[in-house]
């Protein structure tokens, strides 16, 4: 598997078509983070999308082809927080499960992953973003330490917080 920074240089090379692996690889925790930020899974993909587009467009800007995902992460950040100032003040809120956790038979999450959902919801920013990147990505903790930035360490300790907290909270309900 060619590393980011290969491929950021292939598609400096003028290879354009190579920035679809990145694409592919960064789809779905570029929009987590959108999520994230928005709590509403429509706004979330546009702004995902847009996200790319800077990226894309801002590619050269990049003075560390191995530093894309970090890189990436805070595009997608400033792109949401773009989409939220331009989103109506009265629009409702909805919080869009990730597609593993979608039943497949209907499209409809059962009891236990709706508790399950909402509980991660009520964890801080920071926990959040660890738990659903690590569990609803399925990102390694080294991964996710990329993308949000953060040491190895610093992340471990954030998701055994979550763990702990999400038990506080599981029991309570």
């Amino acid at each position: 598997m060619e590393s980011d920074a290969q491929i950021v240089k292939t598609v400096l090379n003028g290879q354009k078509e190579a920035f679809a692996v990145l694409v592919k690889r960064y789809e779905r925790p570029v929009r987590l983070v959108a999520l994230n930020v928005l709590h509403e899974y429509h706004l979330a993909c546009d702004a995902s999308q847009d996200a790319f587009v800077k990226a894309y467009q801002s590619l050269t800007a990049l003075r560390n082809p191995d530093a894309f995902g970090p890189w990436l992460m805070k595009i997608t950040h400033r792109c949401a927080i773009g989409s939220m100032r331009r989103k109506p003040k009265n629009a409702p809120l909805e919080i869009a499960a990730s597609s593993q956790f979608v039943e497949k038979s209907n499209g409809r999450l059962d009891d236990d992953k709706l508790r399950v959902l909402a509980a991660v919801m009520k964890l801080p920013k920071a926990q959040r973003q660890v738990i659903m990147l690590r569990y609803f990505s399925g990102h390694a903790v080294k991964d996710v330490s990329e993308i949000v930035n953060r040491s190895v360490g610093t992340v471990t300790k954030q998701l055994s917080r979550a763990h702990h907290r999400l038990r506080k909270i599981l029991k309570e309900v």
